[in-house]
């Protein structure tokens, strides 16, 4: 019981029936210190089940609940080093020996995913954290975060695994457990999969399963070949499948001041894009890109809205987390949006942009941080860029750490050996500077999760 009292003072009860993956997501994250990156009320950083959406959408959880690959996703883009496991592809003296190390541990601890009916409890799947192990009776100790229903109980370990070898009917998928510590890096900076849009899901079935087909199909002899192929046949929302990370505070109408934190997080940010744009294959894309009819390239860089939709769409999420009233996206209103820069003594202007959204009759003001590059001479300029010589992130960039975070074997169907060999030398990770490749890793580890279900009900 070496985790117990980090656990237990961060026990918290899910805030709704189904978000029992969530609560017991934010009781282990905030059990291994790991830092949200932003605040949960006042000045307090901390997780909250609210704060938990970047792999699925908050208000589809309260309907459906969260499957436990979405579970494994939100642990790892919040800062855990995940290593799950389902029933099918371990065993019960693996788990037994997992419960063990995991228990005589306070830097790791376990999360499993169950039927509540084999323990003769009221429900179906579940979640939650295991605060520790009865080596005499071989007991585990569950910290039931549906704490209206179930105090924390001792249940058989045998029992529990029956528990978890189980199929969950929402994805066709065996239940399990999974380990969380804390990652020795950090998590993505800069760019983050979504599944905030409507068709999230054949995107991710396009790229895992209808892609490499595509490219063993077609007749393809250069690297120009392969991106027509690339976008040309993907879904219309593409671009919507990986989004760049801004940074959102509430409006301080004394200060229009960037502070030494802020402006430290914007830079790593901007280091992250100008390494984007220092890769071969973003030279790549943008002369191919370029080289389109004028239709296709407006079509291809039209694929996001202008930077001040976007500050609409990021402020109004922003207001709704420091409010506390997510899911309430329809009482929002965006009024205004401003660009603005904070100038300071030898150090680059920021901009920020700023609005005021109405939720519940009241009228709250956010700002958006926006990180930016230089301009290059030739790029292509986007539907919504400014006419500055600063540029915030693009289709472009995007489309190019997507094609970068795709398995290596994605390629592997190609007919021609002398493009492949070339392509990769194009896509190695190896090339890259330390920042990017650990950006592209965690986005490869993302896209795993995400396909999970969708790839095994497709089938």
């Amino acid at each position: 019981m070496e985790g117990f009292f980090k656990l237990v003072s961060c026990y918290q009860t899910q805030s709704e029936p189904a978000y029992c993956g969530l609560a017991t997501l934010a009781v282990v994250l905030n059990a291994l210190a790991i830092d949200p990156g932003r605040k949960w009320k006042g000045p307090w950083r901390w997780f909250d089940d609210s704060m938990l959406d970047c792999c699925e959408p908050l208000e589809k959880v309260k309907v459906s609940g969260i499957s436990f690959s979405k579970v494994e996703c939100l642990a790892h883009c919040n800062g855990a080093e995940v290593d799950a496991f389902r029933t099918n592809e371990s065993t019960m003296d693996d788990f037994r020996k997992c419960v063990i190390s995991c228990t005589s541990s306070d830097n790791c601890h376990m999360i499993v995913s169950y039927h509540r009916g084999f323990l003769k409890q009221t429900g179906s799947g579940h979640f939650s954290p295991i605060g520790g192990y009865h080596a005499g009776k071989d007991m585990v100790l569950i910290l039931d975060v549906a704490r209206f229903k179930y105090p924390p109980h001792w249940v058989p370990l045998t029992l529990l695994w029956d528990a978890m070898n189980t199929v969950d009917k929402s994805t066709g998928l065996y239940r399990g457990f999974m380990l969380l510590s804390s990652l020795q890096r950090a998590s993505s900076i800069l760019y983050t999969l979504s599944c905030r849009h409507d068709g999230w899901d054949t995107t991710a079935k396009y790229l895992s399963k209808k892609l490499p087909q595509l490219l063993s199909c077609e007749e393809i002899h250069n690297i120009e070949d392969m991106l027509s192929v690339i976008v040309t046949s993907a879904p219309a929302n593409l671009s919507y499948f990986i989004n760049w990370v801004a940074e959102v505070r509430k409006q301080d109408n004394g200060s229009i001041l960037v502070s030494e934190e802020e402006r430290g997080r914007l830079v790593t940010k901007e280091e992250v894009l100008k390494q984007v744009r220092e890769t071969e294959l973003f030279k790549r894309i943008t002369r191919w890109v370029s080289s389109r009819a004028s239709c296709m390239r407006n079509a291809i860089l039209n694929g996001h809205d202008s930077l001040e939709k976007i500050a609409s769409e990021v402020c109004c999420q922003g207001a709704q987390l420091i409010c506390g009233k997510v899911g309430s996206c329809h009482a929002i209103c965006f009024k205004t949006t401003q660009v603005r820069s904070s100038d300071s003594d030898n150090v680059e202007s920021v901009t920020v942009i700023s609005g005021k959204m109405t939720l519940a009759d009241s009228e709250y003001g956010a700002e958006m941080l926006v990180p930016s590059c230089q301009r290059k001479s030739g790029s292509p300029c986007e539907c919504g860029s400014n006419s500055s010589n600063k540029e915030h992130p693009s289709v472009v960039d995007g489309l190019t750490v997507l094609i970068l975070a795709l398995p290596p074997g994605t390629w592997s169907c190609l007919k021609d050996a002398k493009l492949q060999e070339d392509f990769y030398g194009v896509i190695s990770l190896e090339n890259l500077p330390d920042l990017l490749q650990q950006e592209i890793l965690h986005l490869r580890k993302q896209l795993h999760f995400l396909v999970a279900d969708v790839c095994c009900s497709s089938k």
